[in-house]
């Protein structure tokens, strides 16, 4: 375990390493706070289109279910994994303002993987690469700006790759839940 943590805080500190350019500094604040709503816009942005209008708004209903069933679930995650901030640990430079939640799962990585991954999971692939890679971003962003362990963004990554998992096999296309939630407006 020891040398799995070890590993964990030398990547973190190797990315974290790389801040101190404004510019770049700029970028990834901005990716780390922005990124997960304007994901969510990019879904919610979709609704309107004209084309394949039902296959395309089940993926958008099942991504925002997916979201909301990864964050819950890592709420359940916080109730027994209390890890500190690698800043808190001496471990990063942080480049933002503390947070008092603990660092694992690190929800911004959740969501963005989340819709990524239910993106991958349907007949949008070529949506699916722009999300996954927005989804990198973020997770990137998160230990760049040093308040999140690598471990923490993996452990969010998976957690939302879990959710996806789960909604695409319970939320399936054309069901009378999703005729209904597909014909709103």
């Amino acid at each position: 375990m020891t040398a799995l943590y070890d590993l964990d805080v030398a990547v973190t500190q190797t990315i974290n390493s790389l801040s101190g350019q404004e510019v770049v500094d700029a970028l990834m604040i901005g990716i780390s706070q922005w990124g997960v709503p304007l994901l969510v816009l990019a879904v919610a942005g979709q609704w309107w289109s004209r084309a394949d209008r039902r296959a395309k708004r089940h993926v958008l209903i099942a991504a925002g279910l997916a979201f909301i069933l990864a964050l819950g679930f890592n709420q359940l995650v916080l109730l027994g994994v209390d890890r500190m901030r690698p800043y808190l640990a001496d471990v990063t430079t942080l480049l933002v303002p503390p947070s008092v939640d603990p660092s694992f799962p690190s929800d911004h990585a959740t969501a963005a993987f989340a819709i990524a991954a239910t993106f991958a999971f349907s007949v949008m692939r070529r949506q699916a690469v722009w999300f996954t890679l927005a989804a990198v971003a973020v997770a990137f962003s998160r230990v760049y700006i040093g308040i999140h362990y690598v471990g923490d963004v993996l452990g969010g990554a998976v957690t939302g790759l879990l959710a996806a998992t789960v909604v695409n096999a319970l939320y399936r296309p054309g069901s009378r839940i999703d005729r209904l939630l597909t014909g709103i407006l």
